[in-house]
C-alpha cells in the first residue's frame, strides 16, 4: 500500500470536487480524505495500490465538469487514519 497527498490547483472548489473525488476513490479501492483549503486548492489524501493512485492523479488532472484544473502536486503521505473516504470541511 502506498499513500499520497495531491494538491489540486486552478477552479477547483464550488465545482462539486470533492464529491467527484470521493465517488472515484471508493470506486477505486482507496482509503482517505478530501477537503477544500483555504487558498482555494483542494487536498486529497489516499491509500492503496500504486495502479489506484495513479489513476487517481489522472482523473483530478481534468476534474468533474466545471472545474478548470491547472495543476496536480503530489507528494508521499503521512500515516492515514481510518477506512473509507471522507470529504472534510
Amino acid at each position: 500500500m502506498e499513500q499520497r497527498t495531491f494538491r489540486v490547483h486552478g477552479r477547483v472548489q464550488g465545482v462539486g470536487f470533492r464529491w467527484w473525488t470521493r465517488s472515484h476513490a471508493l470506486r477505486l479501492g482507496l482509503a482517505g480524505t478530501v477537503r477544500n483549503c483555504e487558498d482555494g486548492t483542494v487536498e486529497v489524501r489516499a491509500r492503496g495500490s500504486t495502479a489506484a493512485l495513479s489513476e487517481l492523479r489522472r482523473l483530478l488532472e481534468s476534474g468533474p465538469p466545471g472545474a478548470a484544473v491547472r495543476r496536480v502536486d503530489d507528494e508521499p503521505a503521512a500515516d492515514l487514519p481510518g477506512e473509507g473516504f471522507e470529504i472534510q470541511r
